[in-house]
C-alpha cells in the first residue's frame, strides 16, 4: 500500500514513487511538465519547524476535537470488543 496525503504532499510522494519506478531523470521530466515548483510562504507544516507559539496555539484550539474523537474511539474499541 501507498500513500500521500494533501494536494502538495501527494504530488511530492508521486514524484518520488517515479523516481522509484522509473528513475530520477523521468520523475524530473514529469515534475518539469507540470510545472511544478511549489515555495512554501512559511515552514509550519510540522511542530518540529513551526514557532513554539503557533504549536501551543493549534493544540489548545483542537483540544476540544481532539477530546470528542478520543472519546468516540473509545465507544467504537468498546463495542468491538463486545461484538468480538
Amino acid at each position: 500500500m501507498f500513500t500521500g496525503g494533501g494536494i502538495t504532499a501527494g504530488i511530492d510522494f508521486a514524484l518520488t514513487l517515479a523516481a522509484e519506478l522509473v528513475g530520477e531523470h523521468e520523475a524530473q521530466a514529469i515534475q518539469l511538465q507540470m510545472e511544478y515548483a511549489p515555495a512554501p510562504p512559511f515552514d509550519s507544516g510540522d511542530p518540529a519547524h513551526a514557532p513554539a507559539a503557533v504549536v501551543s496555539d493549534v493544540r489548545e484550539r483542537c483540544a476540544p476535537s481532539l477530546a470528542q474523537r478520543g472519546a468516540v474511539t473509545a465507544r467504537v474499541a468498546e463495542r468491538l470488543k463486545l461484538n468480538a
